[in-house]
């Protein structure tokens, strides 16, 4: 992959809830945060996360609305934005 396609490429962060869970449900409790690519499902640790989970902007990565956020996706994310 091509340098200025990495720098381009969208991410967002999309909840994993805690077992039993569902993001169909308003207030479901979050159990990690993860960073997607995209708009995609798929965590960039590998995660399979729920197409109905809630989403935030990759922006807010590293505030209190992140917390808590999974150091995998983390470290991906890093080596992906300048």
């Amino acid at each position: 992959m091509e340098e200025q396609e990495v720098y381009g490429m969208q991410h967002e962060m999309r909840a994993e809830y805690e077992e039993g869970s569902s993001g169909r449900v308003a207030g479901a409790p979050v159990k990690i945060w993860h960073m997607v690519r995209g708009s995609g499902t798929t965590a960039m640790c590998g995660r399979e996360l729920d197409p109905d989970a809630e989403t935030r902007p990759a922006e807010i990565w590293a505030t209190d609305d992140s917390v808590p956020f999974c150091h995998s996706c983390g470290a991906m994310y890093l080596r992906e934005v300048p």
